[in-house]
Order: C-alpha cells, then structure tokens, then sequence
C-alpha cells in the first residue's frame, strides 16, 4: 500500500482538528467514524499534532456568568520605549501566570498588526476589578504601553468556535 502523499496527510489532520475544535471531549472512536478513518489513525494524528504543537492543549468553554464573573477584553497600545524590556516581561509574565493574585483568569493574550498591538481577553469579578488589573498591568509594564482601552464582553454568541447554548437569551439585550 503506498504511503499518503503530503497533500492528502493535510488534509486528514485538517479533518481530525475540525472534529476536535466541534467537540474536542468527544472520543476518538466517534472521531474516526466522522472522518471515516480508523481508530489507530486518529490517535496517529492527534499524536502528531500534539508533538509538533500544532494543538497547544484542550480547554473548557466556561459561562463566567455562572462562576460569577464577568468577560473582559483588553487593548492596549504600546509606547515608542525600546521593545527589549517590554518583551522579556511579556514572555516571563506569560509563562508564569503570576497574574492570579490579581483576581482574574487571562484566557488569551495576542500580539496584533493594526492601532492596538495586544489583545487581552480575560474575566473578572467586576469592572473595578478589571480595572485593578489594567493598572497593575500598566505598572509592571510601566511607560512601556502609550494607551489601554478595557472593553466589557457584555453577551458571548460564539466562543472558541462553539455556539453560546443560551444564544436565545441574547433577545434580553435589545
């Protein structure tokens, strides 16, 4: 039996990820049956995938609402201060998760091209606490970020490609 072509390697891991972004809890027996490929074949792939990070890990979609907190969205704008500094911070701020004292969960960080250069997407217990945690923010970093703007995530229609399951209470807002 030939060995895949590359091109068709690509795709059967593009069709595993697919069924593991839908519902990555699901089992890899009903994985294979939605991709029409053998079990083996499957734990192949996500073996794969995991080993050259293409899938960094699995997580949760959470309600904040129900672990009463709210969604936050952070952007910040970074000052013209030499990168160096900023970036050592950012990446051992990053790997450490020290931002737990605070009182919130940062459930991404990303570097953007356009106006704002960070996006941080994070829950806290209220807009005084979010707030808290800009400052803190803007201290540790301090004259590195030129303007931060924190935004109130008020009703989450889809998250992480999932559609929000209370999606109807969305009327309640308008």
């Amino acid at each position: 039996m030939p060995k895949s072509s590359r091109k068709q390697i690509d795709e059967d891991e593009k069709k595993v990820i697919r069924q593991l972004q839908i519902n990555s809890k699901e089992s890899i027996d009903e994985i294979a049956k939605k991709c029409g490929f053998s079990r083996q074949k499957v734990w192949r792939i996500i073996k794969r995938l995991e080993k050259n990070k293409t899938i960094w890990g699995y997580h949760a979609i959470v309600d904040s609402e129900k672990l009463d907190k709210k969604s936050f969205i952070m952007l910040v704008k970074r000052s013209n201060k030499p990168i160096d500094d900023f970036m050592d911070k950012i990446i051992k701020e990053s790997k450490a998760e020290c931002v737990e004292e605070v009182g919130v969960d940062v459930h991404g960080t990303y570097y953007l091209h356009g106006y704002f250069d960070f996006l941080v997407i994070f829950s806290a217990k209220d807009i005084k606490e979010a707030k808290k945690f800009g400052e803190t923010m803007n201290i540790q970093y301090s004259g590195s970020m030129s303007e931060m703007h924190i935004i109130e995530n008020i009703f989450p229609l889809k998250d992480c490609g999932m559609i929000n399951p209370n999606i109807e209470k969305l009327r309640e807002y308008f």
